[in-house]
């Protein structure tokens, strides 16, 4: 009896273009442009499976090797990386001289194979010893696989069902799909369409693929009427005839799903007497099969979509023989299919509608033969029987099984999986007595899933979850668990916000991990070395990493050596400079090359970020960026973008590429701050210097300024790059409220005079100045009281650096030659008086330091401040000179925003329309210069007093200066002092310029 149509029906054209992936593939090794990847999507049953079964005949057919894999509805008990293992698979089966010789040269590929990743695999392996999350080697040994089974005959790749990807999986999809091969190799990766609900992490996902050039994207739509009837046809072949309305009513409750349209064809009853129900529907034919068949499907139901012939033999309960004659009935009965040594659903909405018509005790009974099956037979994963233990309601067996699943999650470099798992042991812990019945180390669990959780960027919850388990610890808690959560902990709060003592936790640590050379006391030394340094404790610091890695030396502990030589290192650093720090650079260097070959991913990536930090105070902007750029790329290698060191490195990357000019760069590093399923706290770091690039381009910022607002009180970073970014888009008051406001968080997260102060009181001067022009006597009297305590307030940062004896980089001295000119600036607008040439010279000055230091975006703006202060004291050319300067610095970055309410802004916005054809980021930045423009004006426009306005509106009309005081009953002498007041304000040399400004700015009032 056919179930399926032999034919493919209604699907040409969609099979045309995925066959076309395969010509383009080659043209993509072959080193033409050209797609390699595509994303085909569809609602469940539509045909999508039939689809990639044509397309796989007709690759078959050119002499590709296909390789396929299926994600599997695990739940919450995802296994990272499952199509890969069955690739892998696959491959060993057919070529496994192949895949022994990747494994020689990628190692890695072994933790994939599927008789590797069995219960047990990691037995007496040290438990101290960091779980090896980096997935660099992991994803280049499937790609060198790939590559290597490419070289020999193309290769598809068939990954389907991405709905129920981990995100292990799909991390290795991304890596693939952004690397080229030498060799034809095309992915196609299905998913249902009608699963990805708004918050399903795919559908983010696909929608950053689709953006990448080699991807490209196939929705499958619903059977036009035409092809469903077709198919009736096909499938009625040897049947009953359908007569025409009933073959209308099939089409109609079909709506296009090749499934349903098969299932109700096939249904075996008279349409009128269907089901209305699909699950019901589907089970039409369970109710025809024997004894023995439906056992074996409701089984099977049990396993998901996939399950292998051992396993769903040990887990039926009958013999042997009705068994095989059950199996063979659901076959027949196209409920089942056989592949190779598994079985699977026909379609996974068949398995999914059996599994749900068991009753809840059926099902816990079915769950529990799974489980005994896999423990005692050894079959499966821990991963499967954590999940079958779970549903079986046996607790204990899933405690153990749970570890062991998060433990191989970290070891294939899963972590968020990992963490899921280890949340879920917790969670079976809080049962005290199950604790003590299984002798289960609850402070190491609480540890892994912390590891898990930074690991994946998480640090707010691992440091909820530290902080609520050592809260919970009796008194005569074991002090090695203490020690260990007490450690974690401690390490954790360097790196985020927090009020707790972190230096006395870890004291603590040390004293309770004992003087006996144990694994834990050398990881507390180490740690407790990081956070000593980390407070700028270093001679204490040194001493304990002195000691911890002498200890782990004598332990052989590669690793946590790596960890003390790289903190060593960067603590050296620290207190020289000159030729002294370039050796120890070297040597920082050298332990970054150790801690590679060790395998000791955060210490290589920490050393990386310390050799970044150490350019970028020296203002070596470049090389500071490639150290930072290569932490980030083993972030990006290992799938971990949010992990420690290897986030501050993009943000740090981000702001030195802000400084250089990059910003397009800067854009595509903070790209992932937009993922609204990423980590608050770290994409919020990373969204200050975006907003900043963003609102210099002409978006309006504000709003999402004001989104960061409730995270300032977590990370002192985002308060101290919003509020900067902030500062930028006010003036006068409001300025000065947003400065107090940051500056009370940060004094009380960190210390009163920190770092960034200086800077923070330079910008708000400059907002300070800004009010001036439109300011009345009193109001500018006001805002001079506080332009002095804002220099008192950067003055006293300098002097607590100076007497703190720490360097103060390129960045911090010219900032603090800007916070000086700055307030020469405020004063000179608020009266007029002062030293005119002290003025001129420390704005000179205040050019030159930025031009030294490199910073592109600041030189614009203070080359535009320059020149109105040129243009105030009668200097017209040189003031035209800077405010050329600073427009061309603004258009380089595409960002007239820069210079809004500047002479330097109105000259942008003259030459906006010139510039249209320059490379650019988007139509909205190059938009912003005319908006821009027309903001410079209204920005002057509401800084000329009354009086002015009457005078401008005469000067237009070409009025002398006697006739206009004749007019207003005002003295020659007032008229031209209101004029020379005029042309400073509006950048303008002259009466003729001044009146054009006017009528292209809408100064003047209307007729």
């Amino acid at each position: 009896m056919t179930h399926s149509s032999p034919r493919m029906i209604g699907r040409d054209s969609e099979l045309d273009e995925l066959a076309g992936l395969l010509d383009d593939a080659a043209r993509a090794a072959a080193g033409g442009a050209g797609r390699h990847v595509l994303l085909l999507s569809g609602d469940a049953g539509v045909g999508k499976t039939r689809l990639l079964r044509a397309l796989h005949d007709r690759a078959v057919d050119r002499d590709w090797q296909v390789l396929a894999g299926h994600c599997l509805d695990f739940g919450d008990s995802a296994l990272p990386y499952l199509p890969f293992s069955e690739v892998i698979g696959r491959l060993a089966a057919g070529a496994p001289d192949l895949v022994e010789a990747v494994a020689v040269e990628h190692p890695a590929l072994g933790r994939l194979q599927p008789g590797r990743r069995t219960r047990g695999s990691e037995e007496g392996a040290d438990a101290d010893a960091p779980q090896a999350t980096d997935r660099r080697d992991l994803f280049a040994a499937m790609h060198a696989l790939l590559e290597c089974a490419a070289e020999q005959a193309p290769v598809l790749l068939v990954v389907e069902d991405l709905h129920w990807a981990d995100q292990s999986t799909r991390d290795m999809l991304g890596y693939l799909f952004g690397r080229p091969f030498a060799h034809p190799v095309a992915v196609v990766a299905s998913y249902r369409s009608d699963d990805l609900h708004r918050r399903h992490p795919l559908r983010r996902q696909v929608a950053e693929w689709t953006r990448m050039a080699p991807v490209s994207r196939v929705a499958l739509a619903p059977l036009p009427e035409r092809a469903v009837r077709q198919l009736i046809r096909e499938l009625s072949e040897g049947r009953r005839l359908l007569d025409d309305p009933a073959v209308s009513r099939i089409v109609d409750r079909a709506e296009g799903n090749a499934f349903f349209v098969e299932e109700l064809v096939c249904a075996g009853c008279p349409v009128d007497d269907l089901p209305a129900d699909l699950a019901d529907l589907l089970l039409v034919r369970l109710d025809r099969l024997s004894d023995a068949a439906r056992e074996v499907v409701r089984v099977a139901s049990v396993a998901g979509r996939r399950v292998s012939h051992e396993l769903l033999l040990a887990a039926s309960g009958v013999d042997e023989a009705a068994f095989d004659a059950g199996v063979r009935q659901a076959v027949e009965m196209n409920l089942l299919e056989a592949v190779g040594e598994r079985y699977s659903f026909r379609h996974a909405l068949l398995g999914e509608a059996v599994y749900d018509d068991l009753l809840p005790g059926e099902r816990v009974r079915i769950h529990a033969r799974y489980v005994t099956a896999l423990a005692d037979g050894g079959l499966g994963t821990a991963a499967e029987l954590a999940l079958h233990a779970r549903r079986a309601n046996d607790l204990d067996r899933a405690v153990g099984a749970g570890i062991a699943a998060g433990d191989e999650a970290m070891a294939v470099g899963g972590p968020d999986e990992a963490a899921r798992h280890y949340e879920q042991v917790l969670e079976l812990l809080e049962d005290a007595e199950r604790v003590r019945r299984l002798d289960v180390d609850h402070a190491r669990i609480v540890v892994k899933a912390a590891d898990a959780l930074i690991t994946g960027g998480d640090t707010l919850r691992a440091a909820a979850l530290l902080e609520q388990h050592i809260a919970r610890l009796p008194a005569d808690a074991d002090p090695a668990a203490r020690a260990r959560l007490l450690s974690t902990y401690a390490d954790l709060l360097t790196i985020i916000e927090t009020d707790v003592d972190h230096v006395a936790l870890s004291r603590r640590a040390v004293e309770l991990a004992g003087t006996d050379d144990t694994p834990l006391r050398a990881k507390v030394l180490a740690v407790h070395a990081r956070v000593l340094s980390y407070e700028g404790h270093e001679d204490e610091a040194q001493g304990f990493a002195t000691e911890a890695l002498a200890l782990a030396e004598r332990l052989a502990r590669p690793v946590l050596v790596s960890e003390a030589v790289t903190t060593l290192s960067g603590l050296r650093m620290k207190r020289v400079v000159g030729t002294e720090q370039e050796s120890l650079r070297a040597a920082l260097r050298t332990a970054v090359e150790r801690a590679e070959a060790s395998g000791a991913q955060q210490a290589e990536v920490r050393g990386r970020f310390l050799l970044g930090r150490s350019h970028q105070d020296s203002a070596e902007w470049e090389t500071a960026a490639e150290w930072f750029r290569s932490a980030v790329t083993c972030g990006e290698r290992a799938g971990l973008p949010w992990a420690p060191y290897i986030l501050e490195s993009r943000w740090q990357l981000a702001a030195v590429q802000h400084a250089r000019g990059e910003w397009d760069d800067v854009l595509q590093l903070t790209g992932i701050a937009e993922d609204p399923d990423g980590p608050p706290i770290p994409r919020a770091l990373l969204m200050p210097v975006r907003l900043a690039v963003l609102s210099a381009r002409g978006h309006d910022v504000s709003a999402r300024l004001a989104e960061l607002r409730p995270l300032w009180d977590d990370e002192r970073g985002v308060a101290v790059h919003a509020a900067g970014v902030g500062l930028e888009l006010l003036e006068g008051v409001a300025a000065l409220a947003l400065y107090d406001d940051v500056v009370t968080v940060v004094a009380r997260l960190w210390e009163e005079r920190f770092g960034a102060r200086l800077r923070l009181a330079a910008q708000t001067l400059a907002a300070l100045s800004r009010a001036m022009p439109a300011a009345s006597a009193a109001e500018r009297r006001q805002l001079l009281t506080h332009v002095d305590r804002l220099r008192r307030d950067g003055e006293e940062v300098l002097t607590d650096q100076r007497e703190s004896g720490n360097r103060w980089g390129p960045e911090g001295q010219a900032w603090a030659v800007r916070l000086v000119a700055e307030h020469a600036r405020a004063h000179w607008l608020a009266g007029g008086v002062g030293d005119r040439e002290a003025l001129l010279d420390t704005w000179r000055r205040s050019v030159e330091a930025m031009q030294k230091l490199g910073h592109v975006p600041e030189q614009a703006r203070v080359r535009a401040s320059y020149a109105e202060i040129l243009r105030h004291v009668g200097e017209p050319a040189r003031a035209q000179a800077e405010a050329e300067a600073a427009r061309e610095l603004a258009d380089r970055l595409a960002a007239p925003g820069l210079l809004a309410g500047t002479a330097a802004a109105r000259h942008a916005g003259s030459h906006a329309g010139r510039d249209l054809a320059k490379g650019s980021v988007t139509g909205s930045g190059r938009a912003a210069g005319r908006s821009a423009g027309r903001a410079a004006g209204r920005s002057v426009g509401s800084a000329l007093t009354a009086r002015e306005s009457e005078i401008l509106a005469l000067l237009a009309q070409g009025r002398s200066n006697g006739e206009i005081g004749k007019q207003l009953f005002i003295a020659t002498k007032t008229v031209s002092v209101h004029v020379s007041n005029i042309l400073a304000k509006l950048g303008a040399a002259g009466r003729t310029e001044a009146a054009a400004i006017a009528h292209r700015d809408g100064l003047l009032p209307r007729e």
